[in-house]
């Protein structure tokens, strides 16, 4: 009697070996917690209901927090201004609505009776953590807690646009050169060592100073825009060495173009140490980001991060609550992104498989 031996491919064996490392899978699911964090940071803490029913209507005016102009008219117009417990009642007894788990906004402090019977939020040195204001508050008295929940989506957005836009380029440049060889791989090395030598800081606070009104997006585009080059390089010499395999072959005799050879053939067999570098680069994203927002160079106000929460922290040293908690949020996101692109480089990279055999 044969039994068959069921082969999963190479991402289904990667995935079994990277199943055996507990650090990595919980640095994953951490990872996945930041996710959900971020998507239903509204739901979590702030000052605007999930969803309402006004004056027959439902609404859901949270999702300003993603984008000033989500929040429906129909209460600027009734002249809310932003407070929505005593309006909704006031103005239309028959409302209803579902609020966030946490009554505190990452924008602003919460005035006294804004919610019936609380009192307003304590500032500076008295902004302790407390039962509700959980990480205590800033010097204006904005809640901690509020402004990390909204943060998560700057450290996430950091990480995976910027690093998105590097793997991107990365890939392009480094396949296109290590495919076509000769004149086109001389001319793409030596725009990955120029590029190499353009310091990002450095071009992120020149361009903070010429524009008018930097965002955080312009702070994405120039990571994504400097950090390619080692994915270029990873993706060129991958290419270099599958090019000449026998499946190219094949697929060349088979009348394949060098598109179709590139994206269907070559770069599905080269991605897997391309990921490595892509996933070191979102966590030294994060880092700069924070870094940059510490140094008050980040996003704008009122735009919530970690980083602007540390920098709060200078004009007061005594308020250890602005530095511990996003402190530990950033090295726990960091050190998680490390563990996984450290899992993902054993379980994909077969020498080092075989090393620890």
């Amino acid at each position: 009697m044969t039994t068959e031996t069921r082969t999963t491919g190479f991402w289904g064996d990667a995935w079994r070996r990277y199943r055996r490392r507990p650090l990595a899978v919980a640095a994953a699911a951490f990872v996945g917690g930041l996710v959900l964090v971020a998507i239903l940071s509204p739901a979590i803490a702030g000052t605007k209901p999930v969803l309402c029913r006004y004056k027959g209507r439902i609404y859901a005016p949270c999702l300003a927090y993603f984008a000033r102009d989500l929040e429906p008219a129909i209460f600027a117009r009734d002249r809310f201004r932003g407070t929505y417990p005593r309006n909704l009642v006031e103005k239309d007894p028959e409302s209803w609505a579902v609020w966030p788990l946490v009554f505190q906004d990452p924008y602003r402090s919460v005035r006294a009776d804004e919610w019936p019977g609380l009192p307003a939020n304590p500032a500076r040195d008295e902004g302790r953590p407390s039962r509700r204001n959980l990480f205590g508050t800033d010097q204006a008295g904005v809640d901690v807690f509020a402004k990390m929940v909204h943060g998560t989506t700057i450290a996430l957005l950091v990480g995976f646009v910027s690093m998105g836009i590097a793997g991107t380029i990365g890939v392009a440049v480094g396949a296109v050169g290590g495919y076509f060889g000769g004149w086109i791989d001389m001319l793409t090395s030596r725009i990955t060592e120029i590029v190499m030598c353009i310091p990002t800081l450095v071009l992120i606070l020149a361009v903070i100073a010429v524009i008018e009104k930097p965002t955080i997006w312009h702070t994405m585009a120039i990571i994504g825009a400097t950090g390619w080059t080692g994915i270029a390089r990873l993706t060129r010499g991958e290419f270099l060495r599958l090019k000449e395999s026998e499946f190219v072959l094949a697929a060349r005799a088979a009348g394949a173009g060098p598109a179709r050879i590139m994206l269907r053939h070559i770069l599905p067999n080269a991605l897997a140490p391309v990921l490595v570098p892509i996933t070191f680069g979102i966590a030294s994203a994060v880092l700069l980001e924070s870094s940059l927002s510490f140094l008050g160079f980040g996003p704008p106000p009122p735009t919530a991060s970690w980083g602007s929460i540390l920098n709060d922290a200078r004009s007061n040293l005594a308020m250890w609550w602005l530095v511990v908690f996003p402190g530990i949020a950033i090295f726990l996101t960091v050190l998680a992104y490390n563990l996984i692109g450290e899992a993902l480089q054993e379980s994909t990279d077969p020498r080092l498989r075989e090393a620890r055999k």
